[in-house]
């Protein structure tokens, strides 16, 4: 009696952690209150926040640059932007973080186009996803991937610079996902914070 042959090696399909994602959004909210408070209690009484918008500007530039440049996406540059926020243009803080953040995750771009090796398992359930959207879908693949929270745009970074994704394509796609994610994210951080009565004074 001949058995069907049963598949070895199988990897079981990865699971989101919704536990880890909610942590790093009380990390976010945790995060952009202090920020806020610190710079409600040490910077504005004492300095123009006018005078200074340049810098905060240049500076949140900077950070988000180093942030996606450096593979590590951390819930304390959205802090950052929501603290700065409540201080300054929230929609302007969100394009010029949006594309700091862009030109920082060109690198992963630029691994997968030169063909760098990383240590992403093939048989990843979110890489196979990905690499299927970014072939059937290109450009909206890229924006829809950079704008939802769960899967790493880094990844898809690297699988649309392995097909040789034009940048002229990938860049403005990439930037378009981005603007509406950080605008979001601030305004809700915004809408939390001022919940908090002891903020207010």
């Amino acid at each position: 009696m001949n058995e069907t042959p049963q598949p070895k090696n199988q990897t079981p399909p990865e699971k989101i952690h919704w536990v880890k994602l909610v942590a790093a959004i009380l990390l976010v909210f945790a995060l952009s209150v202090l920020l806020y408070w610190l710079i409600k209690e040490f910077v504005s009484p004492h300095v123009s926040l006018s005078s200074i918008a340049w810098i905060a500007y240049l500076t949140l530039f900077g950070l988000t640059l180093l942030i996606n440049l450096s593979f590590i996406p951390l819930p304390f540059a959205v802090s950052l932007m929501i603290a700065a926020a409540a201080k300054y243009n929230p929609v302007l803080i969100a394009l010029v973080c949006s594309l700091g953040a862009c030109i920082g995750e060109m690198s992963g771009y630029y691994a997968g186009m030169l063909g760098k090796k990383v240590a992403i398992k093939n048989e990843n359930r979110g890489y196979q996803l990905m690499k299927k959207w970014i072939d059937k879908y290109g450009f909206w693949a890229i924006a829809f991937l950079s704008f939802q929270p769960v899967l790493p745009i880094e990844v898809g970074g690297i699988i649309a610079g392995a097909a040789k994704m034009p940048v002229v394509k990938f860049f403005p796609a990439l930037w378009l996902g981005k603007i509406p994610k950080y605008i979001i994210l601030i305004y809700a951080g915004l809408g939390l914070i001022h919940f908090l009565p002891f903020l207010k004074t």
